[in-house]
């Protein structure tokens, strides 16, 4: 008797849970969970390399219709589709959808990064980064930009006919980064952290399983480097006091918020989570971005000359100094064309929010 009455308290929640679940399915959208925490992240991470991601779901909407539930990357997932939820998302206040990474991806960014704030914390750490990404600021970076390009091309383009143009972007691209967001100049300790700053960022679009043979946990591995490196960048710039410019790269100038004004300062835990996040979220935005103008460059002469032209132009004479005329111009040009490439392609292929309550969409 005992026995069955064990059995019975251990069957009980099931059977609850099983209710429950049924009577939710109807209010939910069509689709399939499939596996936990496998879900059709292989399949969709088969999809994203073989470049068919955006078929994928589109055979998706043709099968469930423009709202539907999926398991993807160790989270249940509603997918929606059209104006209508383009609007919903990005006219959120708020009170309905937060923008959130999954607990997977936060492992990999950290806790203290944007992505991971919210409140008081989110507005000053979000106005501490706006500050010295914004364009009026670029001119104080103009200077190191040029120097990794001009090098790159030296090093990579000069002499060759024939280039694999997507891995030498990424490879200028994560230069630029360490040299002007982490302040980590050309040397060993660079080439030592590129293969852990690749196996970081394998683990964002990765099944979040924590076990020695995968992806992922090679990403949190690599991620533990990574910030160990960060940290011992932050001592050595504490020790070296205030030489220097304080906008000379971002963990100098989040070091000296708070320094000379009363702005409230900007934590090391802070400090090593948002540059991390800033070199994930700039690498293959970045890199994809030129890939695309370089392809539109290559295929259109007329495109190619007018381009060149301008830069002839707004290009300063000798070996005069780059003026703010220079500068803003070149901003203008070149937000323009970024403007144009991104209304043709994909840069970014996907983003999370998370629901802040019950929302209805379609019926469900």
């Amino acid at each position: 008797m005992n026995n069955l009455f064990a059995v019975f308290l251990f069957l009980l929640p099931i059977f609850i849970l099983l209710i429950r679940e049924r009577r939710w399915s109807k209010r939910l959208p069509p689709g399939s969970l499939g596996l936990p925490i496998v879900g059709q992240s292989l399949r969709l991470l088969r999809a994203m390399k073989a470049n068919a991601g955006e078929k994928w779901f589109e055979e998706k909407i043709k099968k469930y219709g423009p709202v539907l539930k999926l398991n993807l990357f160790g989270k249940p997932t509603i997918f929606i589709y059209g104006q209508a939820a383009n609007k919903f998302i990005f006219s959120s206040d708020g009170s309905t959808t937060v923008y959130q990474q999954t607990k997977s991806t936060s492992m990999i960014f950290g806790e203290r990064s944007l992505f991971g704030l919210t409140g008081q914390d989110h507005k000053r750490v979000r106005q501490a980064l706006l500050s010295f990404l914004r364009p009026e600021s670029l001119k104080e970076y103009v200077g190191k930009m040029d120097e990794e390009v001009n090098k790159h091309f030296e090093m990579h383009w000069q002499g060759k006919q024939e280039l694999t143009v997507m891995p030498l972007m990424k490879t200028l691209t994560f230069n630029i980064i360490c040299s002007l967001l982490v302040g980590l100049e050309r040397g060993t300790q660079r080439d030592e952290h590129v293969q852990s700053f690749q196996e970081m960022m394998g683990g964002v679009w990765s099944v979040p399983i924590n076990l020695p043979f995968t992806r992922y946990n090679r990403s949190l591995r690599a991620t533990a480097r990574v910030r160990t490196m960060l940290k011992d960048l932050i001592s050595q710039k504490k020790q070296k006091g205030g030489s220097g410019s304080p906008r000379q790269d971002l963990i100098t100038y989040l070091l000296n918020i708070g320094h000379d004004s009363n702005e409230q300062e900007i934590t090391e835990e802070e400090i090593i989570h948002n540059a991390v996040l800033v070199m994930i979220a700039g690498h293959d935005t970045t890199s994809i971005l030129l890939t695309f103008l370089i392809q539109v460059l290559a295929n259109n002469p007329t495109i190619y000359a007018r381009v060149l032209q301008g830069i002839h132009i707004i290009q300063p004479r000798g070996d005069s100094p780059i003026g703010d005329l220079t500068v803003r111009h070149s901003v203008c040009v070149g937000m323009s064309g970024v403007r144009n490439l991104l209304d043709i392609f994909l840069v970014v292929f996907a983003s999370w929010a998370c629901l802040a309550g019950d929302v209805y969409a379609h019926g469900f």
